[in-house]
């Protein structure tokens, strides 16, 4: 039995969550729900992200202490990824007594490792705030493509910056120009660890476990050669630098935050007397699954975190990162409020319709679009007119014809045998972190059984050959309940529903072949969506 690691990105605790969040988590979620049906051993762990600049801004915006935004949107997250369905084995914080003591004895660990250094460096002074900035304080443009751009990185070009070089620096909070002042800190000797990440990307390129962007971009840093980068900053919310005359300044986010994978697992442990070990070391396989702008924090920081503690951890096997989602054709702003918010979608809409459009239109490989009229034209179409009218029209036969007596016949060779296909192609694909693909292998099954259904014509059958017509029932019945299973890492609630109907009393990742006798109460799994409410929602965009 192989022990599967599942870290998903840590949402930062400053603002509810959106459908780009989503879109990139998604993933996290079927790969833990598939590997727990195979029987593997899965931790699955996440969090919010509690430290860091963005929770002082929104906390001064709002007049509050940095703790009571974190609150308010960790309480917020639980309560949306709980009703999306995730499966998470342990969603901590990072603001949490034990994450700051395990990333406080991670950089004791590094500094004793040899591998954090002093030094004296110019950082952005504002002298009308009387204060170094945060990275995130200071905005600008990009000095690489040009690109508005703010803190440590480009969104633009991805390239990784130091505030300093920023061109036409402004301070968030006054809108003063900044100066620059040297001041001490240490730094992080990313460049000791360039050869076993050449030898790491070598190794994903050649099992093919990562994403191309995750490839090219590390590949081109990697090309540049490793810099070394700022391991504590003068932030105002974070871990406390656990050395002698730095108790004033943080842990840089960048390095603290990934550590969260480790003290989640950790603390998961503790809290269920279970050992974290086994996900981490021996014989493990471990998936990241985070947003385009995440990568070189899983690719390049955290592998080198982990070379650098020396402890026999794995470095990351699968790194799953999307593209960006745009929505109406146009780039997702939280600022102009160009965003569709998963708390509100959830108001209105079926998890497993929210949960079927992002991952069948999932920005794995290029940017993906969300548009109200393809998401409401697919829920009816697609759950509603393919999948539900083939559930609801099979069983309600079977109640009607049968008084909700599942017909003892003889199920279809030729089905038999592309059941037993698609879980293997499905089972491949998701391994392979290609969600969307084993989505669309399932539906391509469903249109098949709808085919299926309308070639033999039951409602024919049971008045010129009822054996036949009892074979036929029997047949679709054992394709629902393999679609119950097959469909689970993606529509929980759905396969949740048939599972009831069907008294399947354990899900697992093999073909069913027992039937039940009798049929427990048939309601639609779906209710079709006024089409009229596309332009009400699409008027609510940028207001």
């Amino acid at each position: 039995m192989m022990s599967i690691l599942i870290g998903g990105a840590w949402p930062y605790a400053n603002g509810s969550l959106h459908l780009g969040h989503l879109t990139a988590l998604l993933p996290g979620d079927i790969l833990a729900r598939y590997y727990r049906l195979k029987g593997e051993e899965v931790l699955y762990v996440s969090g919010s992200d509690c430290n860091g600049t963005p929770i002082a801004i929104k906390a001064k915006q709002e007049g509050v202490e940095p703790k009571e935004i974190a609150d308010h949107y960790h309480k917020e997250f639980v309560e949306t990824f709980d009703n999306l369905g995730f499966t998470y084995d342990h969603y901590s914080r990072t603001d949490s007594p034990y994450h700051h003591d395990e990333v406080k004895r991670i950089f004791n660990s590094l500094l004793d490792h040899g591998h954090l250094y002093k030094q004296s460096v110019d950082q952005t002074f504002c002298r009308s705030c009387e204060r170094f900035l945060p990275d995130r304080y200071v905005e600008g443009n990009c000095p690489q493509c040009g690109a508005a751009a703010r803190g440590d990185q480009c969104e633009s070009c991805s390239t990784l910056l130091d505030p300093v070089d920023i061109v036409d620096k402004t301070c968030k909070l006054c809108g003063d120009t900044p100066v620059v002042k040297p001041t001490e800190h240490y730094y992080f000797a990313l460049s000791h660890f360039q050869k076993q990440l050449e030898e790491l990307v070598e190794k994903a390129k050649t099992l093919e476990e990562w994403r191309e962007n995750a490839l090219h971009l590390t590949e081109r840093y990697l090309k540049e050669g490793l810099h070394d980068r700022a391991a504590t900053r003068d932030l105002e919310v974070g871990v406390p630098v656990p050395v002698e005359g730095f108790e004033d300044k943080k842990i840089y986010v960048w390095i603290e935050a990934v550590s969260g994978y480790l003290s989640a697992s950790k603390q998961w442990a503790e809290q269920n007397g279970e050992d974290w070990a086994p996900f981490w070391k021996q014989n493990t396989k471990s998936y990241y699954i985070h947003g385009k702008d995440n990568i070189p924090f899983h690719s390049i920081i955290w592998p080198s975190v982990l070379e650098g503690l020396d402890e026999g951890l794995s470095l990351p096997n699968h790194i799953l990162s999307s593209e960006y989602l745009t929505i109406e054709k146009k780039k997702l702003s939280t600022s102009r409020n160009w965003a569709v918010w998963v708390p509100d979608l959830l108001d209105r809409y079926n998890p497993d319709s929210i949960r079927y459009f992002l991952t069948i239109n999932a920005p794995e490989y290029r940017d993906a679009d969300f548009s109200w009229r393809e998401f409401i034209y697919s829920h009816n179409s697609e759950l509603l007119g393919a999948y539900g009218n083939f559930v609801n029209r099979t069983l309600k036969f079977i109640q009607k014809s049968y008084s909700g007596e599942v017909p003892n016949g003889v199920s279809d060779e030729t089905i038999n045998k592309r059941i037993k296909e698609v879980y293997s192609q499905v089972g491949a694909l998701i391994e392979a972190g290609e969600c969307k693909k084993a989505l669309e292998t399932v539906f391509s099954f469903v249109r098949e059984a709808n085919k299926y259904f309308d070639e033999r014509q039951p409602w024919i059958q049971i008045r010129e050959n009822e054996p036949e017509c009892r074979n036929t029932l029997f047949t679709c019945t054992k394709i629902i309940a393999n679609l119950a299973q097959l469909l689970s890492p993606f529509l929980p609630f759905s396969s949740e529903q048939v599972s009831s109907i069907l008294d399947i009393k354990e899900l697992k990742w093999a073909p069913i072949e027992t039937l039940p006798t009798i049929l427990g109460e048939v309601s639609p799994l779906f209710e079709r969506i006024d089409v009229d409410v596309i332009e009400e929602e699409r008027e609510k965009l940028g207001k």
